[in-house]
């Protein structure tokens, strides 16, 4: 039981890594033992954010912009010249469009839903070979973020995004069938209200939002890299195909 929540010897991806999120995961990972891969689309920002890191533990940064499927492949290209088999991926990285629905324009959906529910199934699938891999020795791990905001309507018109992460849910559902059979645990997350550039409400007015989360405050670090951390070590190994949501009851009370 000790090393319950250990990943050690671990190798994780974590996209979208150089901040928000992204960032509390890999430093999460990073502090249970992983060698953590971080990409972030802003070269300067990924590299400085793995220099940070690295004061836990080995943290390497691959920038890249995964909205594309040729990117995705040529990710997954890098990630098998530096290691055999990965362990952990993270499909983090997620854009938002926020628009009234009379002049909500078609690039608001097709930046927000190729981002946010094509890449994660594309990457995983260029990945599928360096997951197999690490499967036949303990089960890999794939772990989708969502939001609640694909569970519980919110008030702003975000539709692409709401509509995008309710699909990543329902395509955790249908991968993680896949891919149980190559001994890869898909699994995700839908975050509530955390500080992060996606969610400038909870960083910019912390206590205005901590007024409609039950438990009176937003998430914190530890709160996002606890949930990831779970699923991502062998405590999670039988959860597959579920959605944690980390919102500290949000979703419960809108």
């Amino acid at each position: 039981m000790t090393d319950l929540f250990s990943l050690q010897g671990r190798v994780a991806l974590v996209t979208g890594g150089s901040r928000g999120i992204g960032r509390m995961i890999a430093a999460g990972f990073l502090g249970q033992g992983a060698k953590v891969y971080i990409t972030a689309r802003k070269a300067e920002a990924c590299e400085a954010t793995a220099r940070e890191l690295s004061a836990i533990g080995p943290c390497i940064a691959l920038p890249a912009d995964v909205s594309t499927v040729e990117a995705c492949t040529a990710l997954a290209v890098e990630i098998g010249k530096r290691e055999p088999a990965l362990d952990i991926l993270v499909n983090n990285a997620g854009a938002a469009w926020g628009e009234p629905f009379d002049t909500f324009p078609e690039k608001g959906w097709d930046k927000v839903v190729d981002l946010n529910m094509k890449t994660p199934f594309f990457l995983t699938q260029a990945l599928h070979a360096q997951l197999k891999a690490a499967g036949a020795r303990r089960p890999a791990k794939v772990i989708n973020i969502a939001s609640i905001d694909g569970i519980s309507v919110n008030p702003w018109e975000t539709y692409s995004y709401a509509a995008s992460k309710a699909g990543l849910i329902h395509l955790t559902r249908r991968m993680a069938l896949r891919l149980a059979q190559d001994n890869i645990v898909v699994s995700g997350i839908a975050p509530g209200p955390f500080a992060s550039e996606m969610n400038k409400q909870a960083r910019d007015h912390a206590d205005e939002v901590a007024q409609r989360v039950p438990v009176g405050r937003i998430g914190g670090d530890d709160d996002m890299a606890g949930a990831a951390i779970f699923l991502a070590s062998r405590a999670g190994d039988y959860v597959v195909g579920e959605t944690l949501v980390v919102d500290g009851g949000v979703t419960l009370a809108r």
